[in-house]
């Protein structure tokens, strides 16, 4: 998700036709006069859902289900286009005036529009579904990846060791803010991987504040909330991992305005945005003879049933504390162990709205894509478009290619294009061939100290990846090393792991099950077994993700 609203203005409305064969012949007869250009900014928008106000007593959680599907038929390079995820922002509606962010960070210095208290733009959880132009091994299908900033935009956290894939190497040890719970599932630098090709199939997923970390002073004031990620799939259910409180209170270090206002302290401010933010996309830029200009984007495919409809968000919901907040603080006073499950009686579906999407290229409105593709909230409550030209093999496509019109750009079909602009043969490259590998080696302050309990051992995932990855005590894993825990907390801490290792399985219910629909299952190269005498409070970290060689397996991998 992006640090901005999701507009809903609405566009004029322009006529897509249909390719005719026989304008595709004509147009490979004629030769461009000259080549087209290869830019960015070739598609922006936001296909947004928005849920109602709700009593800030359910703010403590927030969730949904979301399809998963190959948005693009091939793997593309410098592409970025969420699929449906979260905005989560802490609730600061209470000032009005004071600047959350302070000097130095990239919202304050860059952003006075978002003044005067840059909230929008002070802290997010905002992960989900995805593209992203970083992504660094492909395959065609999208990946799903725990993103939030803590700071301003400052800082970025994805994974327990690195932030949005822009790097090599991980985060600096005081910059770290995803602390691994589960002991059966890894999360991979480069975002975690779906089994085989999924097209359609709901991905379940909330975030939940929960006490498992308690309020403290050092090494800054902190609040109690753990923002903690549960998914629903068909082979995984359950807690995957959170946010440490003190990732979002090391803003508030020097800049005390922002002091008791993050994510560690605050709950949610109740927004639920299930959006599609399409941000990074490629085009090509061709003249015609006369002079007007033409481009053309990657063909963006969604998946259509036989009513003519793609679903994007179902089943969204939000929580208060009786959800699971209060069992595990009971838990941990010693109560007995929560079955997990989100009761329907702390759980409160609000009504959703929609509206029409200001898609620009560049800062040009595009014309004839809401025409096409409306989004329209469903009667059952759930959100997605219905399209007026399903098209074919059960996918609805947005337009290609569209012409300049004045102060718009208007979709036009693959056979208006003129041949000399050469933008129909034209091809958006693919991946980079060597992707640089993301690597945690050598081992080196928090990930030395005091440091894994196994050799390494590897797996091979969906995407041509391999991952190696080392188990630690859960305590003792990379992100807590700024934490400054005294021996009890420590000892607390575990002991609350253990237990949830020993109680809650992969296989049980926690998210309600969705109310129409069937899950997605994870790529089989994610999951791991503890080893032998690390069943309970140990939990597996990559530390390295590269390409794949050809016979390489998931065996081990000596030291």
């Amino acid at each position: 998700m992006p640090p901005t609203a999701p507009p809903l203005t609405g566009l004029l409305v322009a006529i897509v036709s249909l390719a005719s064969p026989s304008a595709a012949v004509a147009q490979a007869e004629v030769a461009p006069t000259t080549s087209p250009r290869l830019e960015s900014r070739g598609l922006h928008g936001y296909i947004a859902s928005r849920a109602a106000s709700t009593p800030a007593e359910y703010h403590y959680g927030a969730g949904f289900y979301a399809p998963v599907w190959p948005l693009i038929e091939q793997p593309m390079r410098n592409f970025q286009i969420g699929l449906p995820s979260t905005w989560i922002l802490p609730d600061n509606s209470d000032n009005r005036t004071e600047p959350l962010c302070p000097p130095g960070t990239i919202a304050r210095d860059n952003w006075p529009e978002r003044g005067p208290t840059y909230d929008t733009v002070f802290q997010t959880l905002e992960g989900g579904l995805g593209y992203w132009a970083g992504n660094r091994f492909q395959n065609g299908s999208p990946k799903f990846s725990m993103n939030a900033t803590a700071d301003c935009y400052s800082n970025e956290i994805a994974t327990p060791g690195w932030p949005f894939f822009r790097s090599s190497r991980p985060l600096p040890d005081d910059r770290l803010g995803i602390a691994q719970i589960s002991n059966r599932l890894l999360i991979p630098p480069d975002g975690m991987t779906f089994a085989g090709r999924p097209n359609g199939e709901l991905l379940g997923y909330a975030w939940m504040a929960l006490p498992l970390i308690d309020a403290r002073d050092v090494p800054q004031p902190t609040g109690g909330l753990s923002w903690t990620l549960f998914l629903n799939a068909r082979n995984f259910k359950g807690p995957l991992a959170f946010y440490v409180p003190a990732c979002w209170s090391r803003v508030s270090r020097d800049h005390p305005t922002a002091r008791g206002r993050g994510l560690d302290s605050r709950i949610a401010s109740g927004r639920v945005d299930g959006s599609m933010e399409i941000n990074t996309v490629p085009k090509f830029v061709g003249v015609d003879a006369s002079g007007t200009t033409w481009t053309k984007i990657p063909r963006l495919q969604f998946p259509v049933d036989e009513s003519g409809r793609t679903l994007l968000v179902r089943d969204v919901a939000l929580y208060s504390k009786a959800a699971l907040f209060d069992a595990v603080q009971a838990w941990r006073d010693g109560g007995p162990a929560p079955d997990g499950r989100f009761p329907d009686a702390a759980t409160i579906r609000p009504e959703i709205a929609t509206g029409p999407v200001r898609y620009r290229q560049d800062e040009t409105p595009l014309a004839g894509i809401n025409e096409l593709a409306t989004p329209t909230v469903f009667e059952d409550g759930a959100f997605g478009l219905v399209w007026k030209q399903p098209g074919e093999a059960g996918f609805g496509r947005l337009p290609q290619y569209f012409r300049d019109d004045g102060a718009e750009r208007t979709a036009v079909a693959a056979d208006l294009v003129p041949p000399e602009s050469g933008l129909v043969e034209a091809e958006f490259p693919g991946p980079r061939p060597d992707p640089e590998p993301y690597s945690a080696l050598p081992l080196a302050g928090a990930w030395a100290t005091p440091g894994p309990t196994s050799k390494p051992y590897s797996a091979r995932l969906e995407d041509g990846s391999v991952v190696v990855y080392r188990w630690w005590r859960f305590v003792d894993q990379p992100v807590f090393a700024q934490c400054e825990f005294t021996d009890a907390e420590r000892d607390d801490l575990q002991a609350l792991v253990e237990a949830m290792h020993r109680s809650w399985s992969i296989e049980r219910q926690y998210l309600a099950p969705p109310r129409s629909g069937h899950l997605v299952g994870f790529d089989q190269g994610l999951f791991v077994e503890p080893p032998a005498g690390l069943e309970h409070g140990h939990v597996p970290i990559v530390v390295e993700q590269r390409a794949a060689v050809a016979g390489s397996d998931r065996a081990a991998r000596p030291d």
